[in-house]
């Protein structure tokens, strides 16, 4: 390793998010918001110090802490919601992104004249305007979310909604909902499947879980199913390893391709990278650098999954640069890109 790419990996490792260790406490202390929209509802586990892996060229230059410590890692499953519905929409599941979810999906999350006209594209892109109560968390709860301020300010906004497809919000509800939809597309976990067509082909350990909450259970073809979260701010959702995680990472950056075998369609990957019409740095679930705004270290054509409390995949595919940084301060990301960035160019 040479000194400035240590110099890089010091600076993760010295730069620590402020969340305490006990992830219950912190949920139920009222980060996100207070009580009783705090209440957990999923399985949580107490986090692990900072770590990471870094690869260039697909060989791996870097690493810090425990990377194969298997920690929470929040909105990260978002994007690995995206790549369950490119297989669904590879295999013919899905396929009009511009159809309404309510024409396949016969589950009551998608009644009604509003959640009716909800589409594939709108959930993919957070633009759905979805609005009512799932698993027994309300829309409201996360309505008016700010990830600027998030744990500061204030939510369950008053605003008047607009029409599904005109506004882009944040909201894990919506994003459960698409969960809910995809389960129904595929019928059997999403886990499951998950495992099937992309952990188990890439080497994934099997230390990782994918959960939902007490009260997720869908009956699909006359049996129970428990939905996954999206995220992980009422319990659930995925506890994985760094080491995991570059796996995925390294897959997305070289466009679903693994060993010569694809696993993900290259034409699915482009849209998900795709800027939405009403965020530029938000494709299908995946966070996007348009106009170099977002990072301003990293390049144009960056890509992150990110979570809340420091989870960060990083995909620089021109420079074949793929890292995951765990309870990295969110405020220290862009000069540990720019670090990065600057030892690797050499």
């Amino acid at each position: 390793m040479t000194p400035a790419l240590k110099a890089a990996v010091d600076f993760a490792a010295a730069n620590e998010t402020p969340w305490p260790r006990d992830i219950l406490a912190h949920l139920e202390s009222g980060f996100f918001e207070p009580a009783p929209d705090n209440e957990v509802i999923g399985p949580t586990a107490p986090r692990g110090g900072p770590n990471g892996v870094i690869y260039w060229h697909g060989k791996r230059v870097a690493e810090w802490g425990d990377p194969a410590r298997a920690d929470m890692t929040f909105s990260v499953a978002k994007s690995y919601l995206a790549i369950l519905a490119g297989l669904a929409w590879r295999d013919g599941l899905l396929p009009d992104l511009d159809a309404k979810v309510s024409g396949t999906v016969p589950h009551e999350a998608f009644a009604g004249p509003r959640n009716g006209a909800v589409t594939w594209r709108h959930l993919l892109t957070n633009t759905s305007e979805w609005e009512g109560t799932l698993f027994g968390k309300s829309d409201l709860i996360d309505r008016g979310r700010s990830l600027g301020v998030e744990g500061q300010g204030k939510k369950r906004s008053t605003r008047p909604l607009a029409e599904p497809g005109g506004y882009w919000e944040y909201n894990d509800v919506r994003v459960n909902a698409l969960s809910v939809a995809l389960l129904y597309l595929f019928r059997r976990p999403l886990p499951e499947v998950f495992a099937e067509r992309i952990m188990d082909p890439i080497g994934a350990s099997k230390d990782w879980t994918w959960r939902g909450y007490t009260t997720s259970q869908v009956e699909v073809g006359g049996g129970m199913i428990e939905s996954v979260s999206g995220g992980g701010h009422w319990g659930g959702g995925l506890i994985i390893s760094a080491e995991d995680q570059v796996k995925v990472g390294l897959l997305v950056a070289a466009d679903g391709q693994w060993k010569g075998r694809e696993l993900i369609r290259k034409e699915w990957l482009d849209l998900c990278r795709t800027p939405c019409a009403l965020n530029p740095h938000y494709g299908f679930l995946f966070w996007l650098n348009t106009g170099r705004t977002k990072w301003p270290s990293s390049s144009e054509k960056a890509v992150c999954f990110s979570g809340a409390g420091g989870a960060t995949t990083w995909m620089e595919p021109a420079e074949e640069i793929v890292a995951v940084s765990r309870w990295l301060d969110g405020a220290k990301l862009d000069e540990f890109m720019r670090m990065v960035r600057a030892a690797l160019a050499g």
